[in-house]
């Protein structure tokens, strides 16, 4: 939602108050926001601004007198309530400003000094409240595209992760989708470039539009990129952080992200690591089809987030080990020789419990490392902060101290260049105190001991207070008033509180102080004198205090690298435990993992559903893919369990390619470059495209990126059209996977047709979900076996579904009557012995098109089934075949 810029037009010519002057003066410069203006205990939202926060947030609208007696639109918040506000408005898409008051009102001379402190969008939050601490919060650039390529960096600014990479333009969906980023700025040159260049492709498919910020073109520019980098990474030239800085297009990229972010926040970021360029080949590109319908991290149906796969997996003890977790998932490894270097860790962590448990009670003590190193950069850390990042370094040893003992290289690679650092630790447990609260301004900060000079202060102020305390006792003897007693409140300080009964005793050198209903407060020149030691004290202790905290905190900072290396260490390490704490507990083993071209699964089980079913109620199946049957065509009734099949296979491949056992009881896998799914079909009407669009469209996306490499799932290609036209496009595109691109391939479909193509290639075998019929009941054996299925079973599944009696026998009727038709045009289909006669295509043109006219008018669609429907089209095209031929 864009915030609309701020012109009051009926109101000028007309004075100003000094508030409303300063407010216009800070939104003119924050247009595009929401100006949240702090005025006391409150930040008020003024003009449109209020009106916006009026209709979004539901405030109650009011109005103050502005100069002239104008009145102004008016809306505000209690300051300690502020962060509930803006997790709504973030999650609306909105950009806020935060204006504080730079000084006390009680001594500013005039109007309050305030500033701009922060700008929160929602790429660029800071606030653990706003944040998922199992997600990055990841805000994106995209630059122009040069020859179809487009510069692509991410950034997290609540770890200061860096990423950026060169994208093909049908690519970028993918990439952002493993992203998830929260806000994408692009030059506001792309729509145009897209619409004249790449008129196929809809910017707003790619980057949805509530995320969109556009940005001038010109901070895309490469000499500004540069600078921009020079100047976060204080370098000459670039390419020192990483010689694929070369590139211009993710210079440019990454230069847009830290122009942003220098607006943003202007006081600077000193946890923003170096640049991390990925490359091609290293990691499998995962499409929208297939994150989706293997339900990796997000559920197809919202609210069942227990549907996905890592809801399964997720065992890790730390947020940034869950954050890594998710990461490995959407970016399945390429290279053999990485994949085993995972299994290694995981095998020796799954074989040796002791050690497991060791590493996992150690990680259950650490906080989230990475966001505390944000929030050190960013100058936001609070006392508390510091102690959660000094306790967690604190358990770093003993993880070191484990991994000595371990024989996997990975794992003693990640153990054993842990940075322990002491120093950071003995810094911080020597300079704040175990108790300290969430802010400074709360006191009783710093450790006892650290400053001599802060002790003595303190030991005034308890003198004094001591002092005061004793005072209640010898005024009561000095007055003979029992019920006199010493208070303290924040307005009038120290005082004698007096009961109106007593007045008469009261001594002369008393002085009123206030009065209250039933009572008259006194002090005395003594009491005076003490309680001004107080507060010299309590003032002298407060600024020492919070010059210490930044001194300590700067210190810190310093070695925010530091911390972020070793987080990432343990988060990779959390990672490796909780797949083999999933693999103990789940009866998983690890698969074989090679470059042959041979799938084997024995006993394969679908990690999600197994989980969510009582424990051995899972059906496991056996399949193989090999030169001899790289394409499965899948046959059974709906409800039987193929697309479980389908799902199954491949997170099984994937699981594979991050490292981790699978739930089977023996695995062959191969590497695969790419795995593709088409599960399911549903309307994308927010994209005006019909079920049969969108599975041709994904169906196409399929048939141009698979390779003889690639693993591809496919349901159902074809239902969404008319059952000549399915049966013939789903044939054809069987075809063209075994011809064409040697993909292996599962393929579930109703059309038992496609079981002849077995006997015209030696790739294609059938399986069948195995089902148990009694009588006019069947019963689902969740079993897979050999051999295809000549019947879809609908009408049983219709009667199990509760369709009426009435219904179901008209449909035994009917099934009866169109199973009898046609029956003297039925064709045979080529057999393999007819395997050098090509299938036809198309029919020469201009034979005998009166009687195929004909033929087609005569023809009872809707009484004909797709076996059929098969046959005569296949009589028909021989026909014309033959009358070519003659």
């Amino acid at each position: 939602m864009k915030i609309t810029n701020f012109a009051d037009k009926r109101n000028e010519g007309i004075e100003d108050t000094p508030l409303m002057r300063q407010w216009r003066e800070v939104k003119s410069k924050h247009q595009d926001a929401l100006v949240f203006f702090r005025v006391g205990d409150f930040y008020e939202l003024f003009c449109e601004d209020a009106e916006t926060g009026s209709e979004l947030l539901g405030l109650t609208l009011t109005s103050r007198n502005n100069g002239a007696a104008r009145q102004v639109p008016l809306a505000g918040v209690p300051a300690k309530a502020i962060e509930g506000y803006l997790e709504k408005l973030i999650q609306m898409g909105l950009k806020v400003a935060i204006c504080e008051q730079m000084e006390d009102p009680s001594v500013a001379k005039g109007i309050v000094r305030r500033e701009v402190t922060e700008t929160v969008t929602p790429g660029t939050v800071l606030t653990d409240s706003l944040l998922n601490s199992k997600r990055n919060n990841f805000l994106v650039a995209v630059t122009e595209p040069i020859e179809d390529m487009v510069g692509l960096a991410s950034l997290d600014l609540s770890t200061g992760e860096i990423t950026a990479r060169k994208t093909l333009i049908p690519d970028i969906k993918a990439e952002l989708g493993c992203l998830d980023p929260k806000e994408v700025l692009f030059p506001s040159t792309l729509e145009e470039t897209f619409t004249k260049n790449h008129p196929t492709v809809s910017l707003d498919e790619i980057i949805p539009v509530q995320i969109r910020t556009n940005r001038s073109s010109h901070l895309f520019e490469y000499a500004l990129a540069y600078d921009a980098i020079q100047s976060c990474y204080e370098v000459e030239d670039v390419a020192t952080l990483s010689s694929q800085l070369s590139d211009h297009q993710l210079v440019m990229a990454i230069g847009a992200l830290l122009i942003y972010v220098e607006e943003i926040r202007p006081q600077g970021m000193l946890h923003l690591q170096k640049p991390r360029v990925i490359q091609d080949g290293i990691t499998m590109v995962l499409d929208e089809m297939t994150r989706r319908n293997l339900e990796l991290v997000d559920a197809l149906r919202p609210g069942q987030e227990e549907a996905t796969l890592i809801s399964v997996l997720d065992e890790t003890l730390t947020p940034m080990g869950a954050r890594t977790l998710r990461r490995w998932l959407l970016r399945p490894l390429l290279h053999l020789d990485k994949i085993l270097e995972r299994q290694d860790g995981i095998r020796e962590l799954f074989e040796r419990k002791h050690l497991r448990s060791a590493f996992r009670k150690a990680l259950s003590q650490i906080s989230d490392l990475e966001r505390l190193a944000g929030r050190l950069g960013s100058s936001r850390i609070n006392p508390r902060g510091l102690l959660a990042l000094s306790n967690s370094l604190r358990k770093l040893p003993s993880i070191r101290k484990i991994g000595t003992d371990t024989e996997s290289e990975l794992l003693r690679s990640l153990t054993v260049e842990i940075d322990l650092m002491e120093d950071v630790v003995d810094l911080i447990h020597g300079a704040i105190d175990p108790d300290a609260p969430l802010s400074v301004s709360d006191g009783q900060v710093v450790r006892k001991g650290y400053s001599r000079e802060l002790d003595e202060l303190r030991d005034n102020r308890d003198e004094a207070k001591g002092l005061i305390a004793n005072l209640q006792v010898s005024e009561r003897e000095k007055t003979g008033i029992s019920s006199l007693k010493v208070g303290f409140n924040k307005v009038f300080g120290y005082y004698l509180e007096i009961t109106k009964s007593n007045l008469s005793r009261v001594p002369e050198n008393y002085i009123r102080k206030q009065t209250l209903a039933n009572a008259e407060r006194y002090f005395t020149p003594e009491l005076k004198a003490w309680e001004e030691k107080v507060f010299v004290a309590e003032e002298g202790i407060m600024d020492l205090e919070e010059n210490i905290f930044k001194d300590v905190r700067a210190r810190v900072e310093m070695e925010v690298e530091r911390i972020q290396k070793t987080a990432y260490q343990v988060a990779r390490l959390d990672v490796l435990g909780a797949l083999a704490e999933v693999a103990d507990r789940r009866g998983y083993v690890i698969p074989e993992i090679n470059e042959e071209f041979t799938l084997k699964i024995e006993e394969g089980r679908h990690p999600v559903v197994e989980a969510v079913m009582p424990d051995g109620a899972f059906i496991p199946n056996n399949i193989e893919l090999d030169l001899y049957g790289k394409i499965v065509i899948l046959t059974g009734p709906n409800m039987a369990g193929k697309s479980t099949i389908l799902r199954q296979v491949g997170l099984i491949t994937l699981l594979s390619h991050i490292g981790s056992y699978v739930p089977a009881t023996r695995a062959q896998i191969p590497l695969v470059d790419r795995i593709f799914t088409r599960v399911g079909a549903s309307d994308n009407l927010a994209q005006a495209q019909s079920t049969f669009m969108l599975e041709m469209t994904e169906t196409a996306s399929i048939i141009h990126n698979a390779t003889d490499r690639s693993l591809v799932l496919l349901d159902e290609i074809g239902r969404g059209t008319s059952t000549y036209d399915g049966v013939s496009i789903a044939w054809a595109v069987t075809e063209y996977l075994h011809e064409s691109i040697g993909a292996k391939t599962i393929f579930a479909t109703h059309y038992h047709e496609l079981t002849e193509l077995s006997l015209i290639f030696d790739g294609v075998k059938n399986m069948t979900m195995e089902i148990q019929e009694a009588g006019e009941e069947i019963v689902f054996l969740r079993l897979l076996k050999e051999g295809g299925s000549d019947r879809s079973y609908g009408i049983h599944v219709a009667r199990l579904a509760g369709l009426p009696k009435k219904i179901i026998e008209r449909s035994q009727e009917l099934l009866k009557q169109m199973e009898g038709d046609l029956t003297e045009s039925r064709m045979d289909l080529p057999t393999t012995a007819d395997k050098e006669t090509p299938l036809p295509y198309t029919s020469k043109c201009e034979l005998q098109v009166d009687r195929t006219i004909k033929t087609l008018t005569d023809l009872d669609l809707n009484n004909m089934s797709p076996r059929e429907a098969l046959d005569l089209l296949f009589e028909m095209k021989e026909d014309l075949r033959q009358d070519d031929e003659s």
